[in-house]
């Protein structure tokens, strides 16, 4: 027996050949400080567990859940997007149920594209896009994201031939890896590119709870016209710590979410009606729990950016996520520096070059361990005399 040409044709998994390097460290009995994971390490707010705790008692959550998600959870995202963005949603068209948003991320380029057609993904960006491009056997163009433009792609190096090409297109503001954010200007930019070249949007708003300063992080669907061209993808992962919980929705246009609800209909039978109900009660009741984290996330921040400073290293701080997006020392490609923090430093950062080609001279540092960690990691770095 042999795999199918589709499963050959996937990406190697960045993230698990990092886990491996991590976990034979750590075997070696060493004393990781792992800054290279995008796993929350906060817990899920009580009151979200104790949500899913009721819910779970009843009876009617152990039968299958309707196939397009609860309308308790499609009302709460309607909820959640009035009193967060002030956007209205229907929630009958206009709200796809996911087993978290990696799911939809994947399988819309085979609910919506043909065999080699064209999609336009972020560079550097979220590795696992590229499966659904191998999943759906369609061509993909890479945007650069560089830092004289923000991390922001600049739509007049597309070529005629590129947005005559584009059928769909994926941005992602915060932005992992980068922790850039996203302007009003430049989502107004890009409703007029959807709509002119006809591509279809998605915003994958994995971090759109995480924004820093006082500033809100922007959603796509505030902009006029961005429901006639996109959907937007919200997970609960990070903004509640429901990594492991794995559930988030997509709001937007009702032909792109119908794709995403049809090819559902032959995958699942939506998810445990429990875990719906609790993601309810996160989008519904009091949300002081992610000012804290929100709080949290920045103190982080600022003790890695002071930190890194104080030894030389010049680092932009983000501006959102819970990412840091970190130049390399003089000298080193982005993996041979990720190598040298761990083997002589025993810290492990994410080599930029894991997403994209043009993520080649920067790591991902993630803002996932307490500040004291966070300066540890740091006070070993300099030891190395790199900077």
């Amino acid at each position: 027996m042999d795999f199918s040409n589709r499963l050959k044709n996937l990406p190697t998994q960045f993230f698990a050949t990092l886990v491996q390097k991590v976990t034979t460290a750590i075997a070696e009995g060493r004393d990781v400080i792992n800054l290279g994971q995008g796993n929350p390490d906060q817990p899920t707010p009580e009151h979200i567990v104790k949500a899913l705790q009721e819910a779970a008692t009843n009876p009617q959550t152990h039968k299958y859940s309707p196939f397009r998600g609860t309308n308790e959870l499609k009302q709460a995202a309607v909820n959640f997007y009035k009193r967060e963005y002030n956007v209205d949603v229907d929630p009958n068209t206009e709200v796809a149920i996911m087993f978290g948003t990696k799911i939809g991320l994947v399988e819309l380029p085979l609910a919506m594209m043909n065999e080699n057609e064209l999609m336009l993904l972020p560079d550097p960006g979220y590795p696992d896009y590229l499966s659904g491009v191998g999943l759906a056997s369609v061509k993909y163009d890479t945007m650069p994201l560089l830092a004289k433009n923000n991390f922001l792609p600049d739509y007049t190096a597309l070529t005629d031939e590129q947005k005559q090409a584009a059928k769909l297109m994926y941005l992602n503001y915060p932005n992992n890896p980068t922790g850039a954010t996203a302007t009003k200007e430049f989502f107004e930019e890009t409703v007029a590119l959807a709509k002119e070249s006809n591509i279809a949007v998605v915003h994958d708003f994995a971090y759109g709870g995480i924004g820093f300063d006082d500033v809100k992080p922007v959603s796509f669907l505030q902009i006029a016209g961005a429901k006639e061209v996109g959907v937007e993808m919200y997970t609960l992962s990070k903004t509640y710590n429901m990594a492991g919980w794995r559930v988030g929705f997509a709001v937007g246009n009702p032909k792109m979410i119908e794709a995403i609800n049809l090819i559902q209909d032959h995958l699942f039978v939506s998810l445990f009606p429990a875990v719906q109900a609790a993601a309810a009660a996160a989008l519904n009741e009091d949300q002081q729990c992610v000012d804290e984290l929100v709080s949290l996330y920045e103190g982080r921040r600022n003790a890695l950016i002071d930190a890194c400073t104080a030894i030389g290293w010049h680092v932009q701080a983000p501006k959102g996520s819970f990412f840091a997006w970190l130049p390399v020392a003089e000298g080193y490609t982005s993996e041979e520096f990720a190598d040298l923090l761990l083997d002589k430093a025993d810290v492990a950062v994410a080599a930029g070059n894991g997403f994209g080609t043009y993520g080649e001279g920067y790591v991902r540092v993630g803002l996932l361990v307490n500040e004291e960690r966070l300066k540890e990691a740091v006070d070993r770095i300099a030891k190395l005399n790199l900077f």
